[in-house]
């Protein structure tokens, strides 16, 4: 793959993965200054604190997505962007297509995530 259509993929992963944080981040801000207007006092129930522990939990996987675009842009400008990280293997690029971030081939990813969990 050349670095062009590269930085064209990780470019829009990059957009909408701020795209979804920022819209994330105003809903639970609009959510908080809403319920304290209302209430005058921090949201306690059980459902707002599981809907907290959620969007946390949303927001928190799109830093760390955040964190691979950033370690994809680093690959690109290194020449070691669509290669796995782990063999040097070649990553294929319908799977880079599809899923611009990958560090791994499906193979290692599968094996990666297993040992993981």
């Amino acid at each position: 793959m050349d670095k062009q259509h590269a930085r064209e993929l990780v470019a829009g992963e990059r957009r909408r993965i701020e795209a979804a944080l920022a819209d994330l981040t105003a809903e639970v801000n609009d959510e908080n200054a809403s319920h304290g207007d209302q209430s005058g006092e921090a949201s306690e129930s059980g459902a707002d604190l599981q809907s907290q522990m959620t969007d946390d939990a949303v927001i928190a996987g799109l830093r760390e997505d955040l964190a691979a675009v950033e370690r994809a842009e680093e690959r690109i400008a290194a020449g070691t962007y669509g290669r796995s990280i782990e063999s040097g293997d070649a990553i294929p690029v319908a799977r880079l297509e599809v899923k611009p971030l990958a560090e791994r081939t499906v193979e290692e990813q599968e094996r990666y995530e297993h040992d993981r969990g």
